[in-house]
């Protein structure tokens, strides 16, 4: 069986390349669009799941913002299960930074060069969100469009599902200040781990992975 796979927002699969997942499954990585300016998250969503081959039972998997989209696609095509890492199920999960960006709409008047890989402000504030303490941490976030960047952080703040799928199946860090766990009622939860779980605790990261597809 397929598992597609989406990655978390600016993130190529490197972030995930560490993963083991059971052999009997063929993974499928789904590389991030580049979205339309001023493009709907269902439109993008349709994008995205047209790659998707549902004539055939099929998992999904994603990871941060990816987790988010992988939710909206089973909307469309109905997967089997759903892995989320490091996201969330609903908006009532959100932390209250992301509350605070809903409510303000601030991404959106922020100018785009904030966004920029050279601006020293969107680049500080990244590394202390995901891990401060990785000094790779630049590596596995390789888009770097700065349209594509503030749209998918007004996608997030914007979303907006309450209805949790009995399908998800959430796995998040214990530090994670993006998605804090205590928000949550995650079916695993990582140890002594921040955001980039799937890279620095990537072998219990696949032990859950080779439980969760062996059920």
């Amino acid at each position: 069986m397929k598992v597609y796979v989406i990655s978390g927002m600016g993130a190529d699969f490197k972030v995930l390349e560490k993963l083991r997942f059971p052999e009997n499954l063929e993974v499928v990585f789904l590389d991030w669009l580049i979205p339309e300016y001023g493009e709907s998250l269902d439109h993008y969503v349709q994008k995205m799941a047209d790659r998707i081959d549902d004539s055939e039972p099929f998992y999904l998997l994603g990871y941060s913002f990816g987790g988010v989209i992988v939710q909206e696609i089973d909307r469309i095509k109905p997967a089997e299960k759903i892995v989320i890492l490091g996201s969330i199920k609903s908006k009532n999960e959100m932390s209250g930074l992301i509350k605070f960006g809903e409510m303000t709409k601030i991404s959106r008047y922020l100018p785009e060069f904030l966004f920029n890989e050279k601006s020293a402000v969107s680049y500080s504030f990244f590394r202390k969100l995901v891990d401060p303490k990785n000094p790779k941490i630049m590596e596995y976030f390789t888009i770097r469009n700065p349209y594509y960047l503030k749209w998918c952080v007004n996608q997030m703040s914007d979303w907006k599902s309450t209805e949790i799928n009995p399908k998800v199946i959430q796995v998040l860090a214990d530090h994670d200040i993006v998605f804090p766990a205590k928000y949550s009622k995650p079916e695993y939860i990582v140890k002594n781990a921040t955001h980039l779980f799937p890279v620095t605790k990537h072998k219990e990261v696949s032990r859950i992975l080779a439980e969760v597809f062996s059920s």
